[in-house]
C-alpha cells in the first residue's frame, strides 16, 4: 500500500500489518517523508476494522532505525525550526503510541536516536542478540529529547539508568535490554521475523475490545506522570554552538570539539 514515500514499505499479513522503514544503506536513517508515512501507516492501521496488530521492524541487518538523517539538521537556522522539528517528531511518536492497535517493535541491529524512540513507543519489543539500544546525542550531536521521549525512557527504565544511558552516551546490548525491561524477547535473526508474526498473530486471535482497552488504560496511566514540553530546554540545545559544532562533526566523520555554549 502507497504511504507517501519509497523508504517505507507497508503490506499485510493476514491480520498483521508491517511496517518496514527501508533505507537500509543509510541504516534506516529517517527523513521527514519518513515519519509522514509513519503517521500515515497509522492512519490506514485504523482504518482497517481486520488489521489487529502492526509490527515496525528495519530493512536489512545492520539496523531498526538509526536515527534521524542529521543532514537534516543543517537546514536549523532559527529558533521556531528547533520547536517545530520537535513538535513534528513527538506528533509522529505519539500517534504511534496512540495507535488503536498494538505495536510489536521487530529489532535488528541498531535502534538509536529516532529509532530508539520509535522502538519506545511501541507497545512490545523483541530483538536479536545483536542489537544495540542507545541515544548517544550527548557524544554525537549535542541537542536534547523531548519531554515526552524522556518520559517514555523514564517510564520502561527508571530515572536513574535514563540519566545514566544519556549521560554516558553508551549503546545498551540485548541481554542488558532484557534485564532492564526494555525489551520483551531475543530471538535468534533467522526467526525474528517468523517470531513477530507469531507473537502478532496470537495478540490478533484475542478479543480486541480488551486489548484496545488495556492499551489505552496504560497509556492513560502514563501519560497522567508526564510534564508539558520544555521549550526551553530544546532551544538551549539546538540553537548551541554545540549543536552546529556536532552535526557538523558528524557529517564530517570526525569528534566534536564542545564547548558548552
Amino acid at each position: 500500500m502507497e504511504i507517501g514515500t519509497p523508504d517505507l514499505v507497508f503490506e499485510r499479513r493476514g491480520r498483521v500489518a508491517w511496517l518496514t522503514f527501508n533505507r537500509p544503506e543509510t541504516r534506516n536513517a529517517m527523513t521527514f517523508a519518513m515519519y509522514d508515512g509513519l503517521a500515515r501507516a497509522c492512519e490506514l492501521v485504523e482504518q482497517d476494522p481486520e488489521i489487529r496488530v502492526m509490527v515496525l521492524t528495519g530493512a536489512g541487518d545492520r539496523a531498526f532505525v538509526a536515527g534521524t538523517d542529521i543532514s537534516q539538521f543543517r537546514t536549523f537556522t532559527d529558533p521556531q525550526h528547533a520547536l517545530d522539528y520537535e513538535a513534528r517528531i513527538d506528533q509522529v511518536i505519539g500517534r504511534l503510541e496512540t495507535l488503536a492497535r498494538p505495536t510489536i517493535a521487530a529489532i535488528r541491529g541498531y535502534a538509536v536516536g529516532g529509532g530508539a524512540s520509535i522502538a519506545l513507543a511501541c507497545d512490545l519489543r523483541i530483538c536479536t542478540p545483536d542489537a544495540r539500544f542507545g541515544i548517544p546525542i550527548a557524544r554525537t550531536l549535542g541537542n536534547c529529547l523531548s519531554m515526552s521521549n524522556y518520559a517514555r525512557l523514564v517510564d520502561l527504565i527508571g530515572p536513574a539508568r535514563t540519566k545514566e544511558l544519556l549521560f554516558t552516551a553508551r549503546m545498551i546490548e540485548a541481554e542488558e535490554a532484557r534485564a532492564i525491561g526494555l525489551v520483551n524477547e531475543i530471538v535468534e535473526p533467522e526467526a525474528l521475523f517468523d517470531r513477530a508474526q507469531e507473537l502478532a498473530e496470537q495478540i490478533a486471535a484475542n478479543a480486541p475490545l480488551t486489548i484496545q482497552a488495556t492499551k489505552e488504560a496504560v497509556r492513560r496511566v502514563l501519560d497522567h506522570r508526564r510534564p508539558p514540553r520544555a521549550e526551553d530546554l530544546i532551544l538551549t540545545c539546538y540553537m548551541s554552538e554545540d549543536f552546529r559544532e556536532g552535526v557538523n562533526a558528524f557529517l564530517e566523520k570526525r569528534k566534536p570539539q564542545w564547548k558548552g555554549r
